[in-house]
């Protein structure tokens, strides 16, 4: 670990996360931690080797920075003077900062590298609903971006919605699809909770509170401090968890803001952008198999940007059409393939049948 104030560095020797697949995780004492560890170890097959390393500060791969009170202090009130929340450096965000940069480096590296598919969607509905855009970052604390990571309390998606609270925002789900999966549904639901949040509580922290632990821990919270309503001044009669969700946030926020002052950068994996991307309607059953014959496409990406349906089909519709997500330069390509796309038929057995058809004529 490298110490650094004032441009002097000092080493020291950490343990950096290992990239591996195992589910062994540190124990925590804060739920929240724990379960960012799972999240981390059960998202780690999506990507390859990294990239070849180049360095902004000219850190050597295996250095892991990290600074004195007083940088990260600096950077986080310069983070508030731009932000609609209060943000602030205390102990509690310390920790998180430990967590993030020394424990979990490559999840913030993971993020880097996904951010291109998700956040300008998130961008574009926060903005919809005049919405602060800090709160794109709040999905890599929920899911590390991860649409399809599933909770231990049955949460789920990008934004973690509950069964329940996900039926409030119209996210319905069965066995073959899961509108919480669903990385536009999800954000716009996740943009209206937002809002009805705010109109509750007029303050950005409690609304994360209540976004984590419900309206009625905060409101019990609010009753037992006096009535404060300023999330440093209740933290202490919130959940475990909820304490520890706000010091996450602004962790999260401040490593996607200095990534390279700690030898962060993205990771090479299935790297696509929200802009490569469009949208086709569909009414009739179509498997994951049968498009990535014909588009020439991995399942990987076929999974990736359409993680909503469960068992790797788009079931056909009776009412409204599905929506089917590809790259845009595959678009045309489905279009004028998909009457063979859904007759079930593989591309090489219509090249034989057409090839004999010609021979016979």
């Amino acid at each position: 670990m490298q110490v650094i104030a004032d441009g002097i560095a000092v080493e020291k020797k950490l343990p950096k996360d290992n990239d591996s697949t195992s589910t062994t995780s540190i124990t925590y004492d804060i739920p929240l931690l724990s379960y960012a560890d799972s999240v981390y170890a059960t998202s780690m097959a999506e990507y390859s080797e990294p990239k070849p390393w180049l360095s902004y500060y000219d850190f050597g791969e295996d250095s892991v920075p990290a600074y004195l009170d007083t940088t990260y202090r600096e950077r986080i009130e310069r983070m508030n003077t731009r932000s609609p929340f209060s943000f602030r450096y205390n102990e509690s965000v310390r920790k998180m900062i430990y967590f993030y940069g020394q424990r979990r480096p490559r999840m913030i590296s993971r993020a880097l590298t996904k951010k291109e598919l998700y956040f300008p969607l998130f961008e574009e509905l926060l903005d919809k609903y005049q919405l602060p855009q800090e709160l794109k970052y709040l999905a890599i604390v929920e899911s590390a971006l991860n649409p399809k990571a599933k909770s231990r309390v049955g949460a789920m998606g990008l934004w973690q919605f509950m069964p329940a609270t996900g039926r409030m925002y119209g996210l319905r789900s069965n066995s073959r699809i899961d509108d919480r999966m669903n990385p536009y549904k999800a954000t716009e639901a996740a943009c209206q909770h937002f809002v009805d949040l705010y109109q509750i509580y007029q303050d950005w922290n409690l609304v994360l509170a209540a976004y984590n632990a419900g309206p009625g821990n905060v409101n019990k919270a609010i009753r037992r401090s006096g009535g404060a309503t300023d999330f440093w001044t209740i933290q202490q009669y919130l959940p475990r968890e909820t304490r520890a969700y706000v010091p996450a946030f602004i962790a999260v926020n401040y490593f996607m803001n200095y990534p390279e002052a700690h030898n962060i950068e993205p990771k090479q994996g299935i790297q696509i952008s929200y802009f490569e991307t469009d949208t086709v309607y569909i009414r009739n059953e179509i498997s994951f198999k049968q498009l990535s014959n014909w588009l020439d496409l991995d399942m990987a990406t076929i999974k990736l940007l359409n993680p909503q349906y469960r068992r790797d089909y788009i079931p056909a519709a009776s009412s409204k059409s599905r929506i089917l997500t590809l790259p845009i330069d595959k678009i045309g390509l489905f279009i004028l393939n998909e009457k063979l796309i859904i007759s079930g038929i593989r591309k090489e057995k219509f090249a034989q049948i057409e090839q004999a058809n010609h021979q016979h004529n």
